[in-house]
Formats: C-alpha cells, structure tokens, sequence
C-alpha cells in the first residue's frame, strides 16, 4: 500500500499534459516523471548511434543501456543523457514523430515501463504520457485522461515549435493526426482511456481549470 499516490496522465500529442503535469505536482507536492521525455531520448539516442527507428531489437538495446536522469537546473526542470542537457533537442519535431515512431516496438516499451515503475514504486509521482494509466501503473490511485480538440492541440504544438516558424500551422496538424493514428492503432500498448480513469476534455479549458478539476481527484492530498 502506497503512502502517497501515483497520478498517471494520459492523453495524445498536445493536450497539455507536460504542462498541467508540471502545475499539478507543484500544486500536490509531488513529483514529476514526463515519460513522454523517455521516448523521446530513446528516439535521440538512436539517432546519434545510427539505429534505425524501425528496428525493434536494436532499438530496445538503446532502451535498456539509456543514461537517462531528470534534473533541476536553476530551478528549472532539465533532461540528460550521461552529462548532456537535451531538454531542447528531444523537443523538435522530427525527434517527436521519433518517440512515436520508437514507442510502438515491445522491446522498447518492456524497458521504459521498467524504469518508468523503478522510479514511481514509492508513490508521490505524477506521469504523463500515453499509457501510464494502461500498462504502466494501471492500479494507480488516480487517472486522468486530458484530450482536446486536433486543431487546438496542433495549434498548441505549433506554438511551442522551436525555432518559431520552423513548421507551418497546416504540417504541424498533420503530424498530430498523424501521430493520433500510430499512437492509437500500435500494437504495444495503444493510447487508449484507461479503467476508471477521469475524461478530461481540456478544449476550451484553461491550464488553471485543469489542474483544479484534478485536484479534486486527489487521494490523500491536502490543499
């Protein structure tokens, strides 16, 4: 029996889990685990070593071996591989459409579900990512599904593009339908609503509103 919860949420690409994850275990006095950030140094890693995204075994070796650790730098919350900082470059949009890409292979998925379960075995850990609710801690004391519109959450992508205009409007909305269908139709762990969990649909919500709806959901949390 945990002392404190584990909150998973799930959800698809740019729903506004990273930044609603990051106010909820402020306002909760929990910690964050951004399993989205996992996927994505899988996909850089593999790149910088040459292992294609298509090859389920040498991909899960990547996996496995990942030096991977969440860090606050000036306060602010950092992503390494080893001693690299590549908080920005597991952001662009070619490494996003990679972390889809790398997600749907077994061994992958076996090796980040580990290590994703190692770090939030004692609770006191808000997740985030496509399938926290499902697979990786489906006995979580809360679960909450955020969705939003394809159009507001592309544009919410688009505004987060790094540099600015390095994507138009129209091409980052086909990459969120795009990557809607790979992360729904995968055959590893499929984004789905998991059992119990809490539908939130965050379309005309504000981050605010969000978090207070989640509140609400909390076990054991005193506000």
């Amino acid at each position: 029996m945990r002392s404190r919860p584990v909150v998973a949420i799930d959800g698809p690409s740019g729903a506004g889990k990273t930044t609603v994850s990051k106010r909820l275990a402020e306002a909760a006095g929990l910690v964050r685990v951004d399993t989205g950030a996992m996927y994505r140094a899988v996909a850089l890693a593999a790149r910088s070593k040459g292992v294609p995204w298509d090859d389920p075994v040498r991909l899960g070796v990547t996996a496995r071996e990942l030096a991977l650790s969440f860090r606050t730098v000036a306060g602010a919350p950092r992503v390494f591989l080893s001693d690299e900082d590549v908080s920005e470059a597991i952001r662009t949009p070619e490494i996003s459409m990679g972390a889809s890409a790398v997600s749907v292979h077994g061994p992958v998925r076996d090796a980040m579900v580990a290590m994703q379960r190692e770090m939030a075995k004692e609770g006191g850990v808000v997740l985030e990512g496509r399938d926290t609710g499902t697979v990786v801690f489906p006995d979580a004391e809360a679960k909450f599904f955020l969705d939003a519109a394809a159009a507001v959450r592309a544009r919410r992508r688009y505004m987060e593009i790094k540099p600015p205009g390095a994507q138009s409007f129209e091409e980052v909305l086909r990459d969120v339908l795009r990557r809607d269908v790979q992360d729904s139709t995968r055959k590893h762990s499929p984004l789905r609503v998991a059992e119990g969990a809490v539908y939130i649909d965050s379309t005309t919500m504000t981050v605010d509103e969000v978090v207070r709806e989640m509140l609400r959901g909390l076990p054991g949390i005193t506000r």
